[in-house]
């Protein structure tokens, strides 16, 4: 672990967490997305289901862009720009099987019997957040959840106002906030904004490799949450 400050000055009372590759894995998301894509096609008699899974797969780790497209064009199949959408709203729209990472749970009950007030801020489309958070039942869990495609995509992170929304809903101040994310890009750039620690967690993710946004980095870096129970204990 390590950090730009060791000491701060205010006790902390809320945990506030992504989601995508923080507690859950994305590519466990996208296979579960792919799964299903598969079903429908083998359902309307394209190809068999595991194979149309496979080159799923197998074109999403040549690149994820236009899968569908490239997917149609490997079977040398036409497709209409119509065909793509639906195929893209079936993906977004499926309700996933994903489990929290096995780290996830200890943690949120750890906090929650210590007196921490938990939270989410996760971008991604309304849709297929919200289908995650109700197949995860993270409601269970979480005092207040902000999906920030319900604000408007303008306010996806970095935008300050999914963090100003979630303080004012748990009666927080700033300085008592930690913000727990994966993404360099957009995750951590808040803090200079508002007074929140930031803590990066590596689940070697889809976005673990993006630049950091005007170099703005997290205070502290962990591998897992065990790691973050035992950060918290010495937190001054």
């Amino acid at each position: 672990m390590f950090g730009r400050e060791r000491r701060v000055s205010k006790v902390i009372k809320a945990v506030i967490f992504d989601l995508d590759d923080t507690l859950i894995s994305e590519r466990k998301y996208i296979e579960s997305g792919y799964k299903h894509i598969a079903s429908l096609l083998n359902f309307q008699g394209i190809g068999t289901q595991d194979n149309l899974y496979n080159m799923l797969l197998n074109l999403f780790e040549e690149s994820p862009v236009n899968v569908f497209n490239r997917l149609f064009e490997s079977l040398n199949l036409s497709y209409t720009a119509s065909d793509i959408r639906e195929l893209v709203n079936e993906y977004r729209n499926h309700f996933p099987t994903i489990n929290f990472f096995d780290d996830v749970v200890p943690c949120l009950n750890e906090l929650k019997k210590k007196g921490f007030k938990l939270g989410i801020i996760t971008d991604g489309y309304a849709s297929s957040q919200k289908a995650k958070l109700s197949s995860l039942s993270a409601g269970t869990y979480f005092n207040e959840i902000i999906v920030t495609d319900e604000l408007g995509r303008e306010y996806w992170k970095p935008h300050q106002k999914p963090f100003e929304i979630i303080r004012e809903k748990l009666q927080v101040d700033y300085e008592e906030m930690i913000y727990i994310g994966d993404n360099p890009e957009k995750d951590f750039y808040i803090s200079n904004i508002y007074p929140i620690k930031t803590i990066r967690i590596d689940r070697q993710g889809v976005y673990r490799d993006r630049e950091y946004m005007k170099g703005i980095r997290e205070h502290y870096a962990i591998k897992d949450l065990d790691s973050f129970l035992m950060l918290l204990d010495n937190w001054d």
